[in-house]
């Protein structure tokens, strides 16, 4: 029996990357040299590549109710918990164990993007997102982001867009 061919990934290319290329959506990729002693991963990348902290989103795994859900919400705030339970209709939401954020999503820490993701996760992306033309989350590893539409990423993960940031 003939084996099949694997799947040939772009050179560089991240599960997230692969996945926006096959979905045909656009987007550009920033990457940038990433600092292992700078305090935030998404502060790090809106400095590097010289964009506004609103505009740069970071992706959190959150355990609402016993699943595991993703929030994306801007750099510059941090996660309403409450509201993501809320979002997704559950009671409580508490972060997820980082260990058990990686093994499913199959990121690492800081390099965890809403795309590509080993196993797809609820997504809840921030209201605040779809007041800019193009947004930045992490392309699925640390230094590298991607820039798309907000309209684009909820497609892509058939996020919910709700108010879970707080700045």
């Amino acid at each position: 029996m003939a084996k099949k061919p694997k799947k040939q990934q772009q050179p560089g290319g991240t599960p997230a990357t692969v996945a926006l290329t096959a979905a045909g959506t656009a987007f550009t990729v920033h990457a940038y040299e990433h600092d292992p002693a700078h305090p935030s991963y998404g502060e790090e990348a809106a400095e590097a590549m010289g964009v506004s902290p609103d505009r740069v989103f970071k992706t959190l795994v959150a355990d609402v109710d016993g699943d595991l859900t993703v929030a994306v919400v801007p750099v510059a705030g941090s996660l309403d918990l409450k509201a993501l339970a809320a979002a997704v209709g559950g009671k409580r939401a508490a972060m997820a164990d980082p260990a058990a954020a990686e093994r499913t999503t199959g990121y690492v820490r800081g390099g965890i993007s809403p795309l590509g993701q080993r196993k797809r996760l609820r997504t809840v992306l921030d209201e605040s997102a779809r007041g800019h033309t193009t947004i930045c989350v992490s392309a699925g590893r640390r230094g590298l982001e991607v820039e798309l539409a907000p309209d684009d990423l909820v497609k892509l993960t058939d996020a919910v867009v709700a108010p879970v940031g707080r700045a």
